[in-house]
């Protein structure tokens, strides 16, 4: 019964959105929406979930651009009055950063015809995409008893060999506290100090020697298949796609992976087509069009009314089915993230 209650209420929900969204009248043949995201898997699985159902539905054709979530671009397009994007994967980290500054519309969920409340975690503007994570991945076949923690990353004793991390200080600070015995409850109270900082930094040192650094998620995958690494940080729906569609065996090990909003919908300031951006991310996240993402790429939906859609099977390929995963602070990065990058950088040319 109250798995039935469950599925009519994310029919009503589909319903309601879908009621909003709809043109009034149907979409000149001209109409376009530019729509930015991530590229590889996600973007792949957003076509086939997103982009093309919404252009059958409303007649609006979208052309797609890839980026690295770098902000500066947005913000040049902003203040050049030159807005050439409508719709932008938002990185989480700065999206209120940017919000903050008037660079992005502050979105009216009325307007979107979502209920704000069913959604895991939300921002004044933007609306979460989906639910993924980063983890370590390695490959089974090459290493059958692989890490079990994320204090295995650290061990080159028991893992001798390289391992893969993303060129950043984000996360690489937090699994360097958690794997020196941090609680991850208190990861971000002990980083807010300087000793906090110090201590991060010497236990990357104890395995800066051995790290390829990567800096777009095609490479993980590949730096496993090339057996380049013996572990390393990945984005996991880069991981179940190596499986799915090259026959890998690769594994994910979940202690302390991170798991939370992806990336997140916003429409850069400025926009010509603020009408149609409003309705593409309407469409995009009702209930089913966020169970179909799932069909495509093994992330979950933000929309909470979406899980009583999705095959159970797939369940488990989402860090909230596991435990000990953590999401990142976005707000500590959005006040201490300058301060850090420099950190780092200074720290990796040492």
């Amino acid at each position: 019964m109250r798995t039935s209650l469950m599925i009519a209420g994310a029919l009503a929900a589909i319903g309601s959105a879908m009621s909003a969204l709809m043109p009034l009248k149907p979409a000149f043949a001209a109409e376009e929406l530019r729509i930015v995201s991530w590229g590889g898997a996600l973007q792949a699985a957003q076509r086939k979930a997103f982009f093309e159902p919404f252009t059958k539905a409303t007649g609006i054709k979208l052309k797609e651009d890839e980026y690295n979530g770098e902000l500066g671009k947005i913000r040049a397009m902003v203040e050049s009055k030159t807005v050439s994007w409508d719709v932008v994967g938002g990185f989480n980290d700065w999206v209120q950063l940017l919000c903050d500054e008037g660079v992005i519309e502050k979105l009216d969920w009325k307007r979107l015809g979502l209920d704000r409340s069913r959604f895991v975690g939300t921002y004044d503007c933007g609306v979460p995409a989906e639910m993924s994570g980063t983890a370590v991945a390695y490959d089974k076949d090459k290493l059958p008893n692989g890490p079990k923690t994320i204090g295995d990353l650290f061990d080159l004793q028991k893992f001798p060999g390289k391992r893969g991390l993303w060129k950043q200080p984000r996360g690489n600070l937090e699994w360097a506290l958690i794997a020196d015995g941090v609680p991850i409850k208190d990861v971000y109270k002990v980083l807010n100090t300087p000793e906090g900082v110090d201590r991060a930094f010497r236990k990357l040192d104890t395995i800066k020697k051995d790290v390829i650094w990567w800096t777009s998620g095609a490479q993980p995958p590949q730096l496993l298949a090339d057996s380049q690494v013996v572990m390393t940080s990945a984005y996991t729906g880069r991981i179940y796609d190596a499986n799915k569609n090259s026959g890998k065996h690769f594994e994910i090990m979940w202690d302390a992976a991170t798991w939370g909003a992806g990336d997140v919908w916003v429409i850069p300031k400025g926009t010509p087509n603020l009408n149609n951006a409003y309705r593409f991310i309407a469409f995009a996240s009702t209930p089913q069009a966020q169970a179909n993402l799932s069909k495509y790429i093994d992330y979950g939906p933000s929309n909470k009314d979406a899980m009583p859609l999705i095959d159970p099977a797939i369940l488990s390929h989402f860090g909230s089915s596991h435990p000990n995963t953590w999401a990142v602070d976005s707000a500590f990065w959005n006040v201490k993230g300058d301060e850090l990058r420099q950190r780092f950088s200074a720290w990796l040319a040492k």
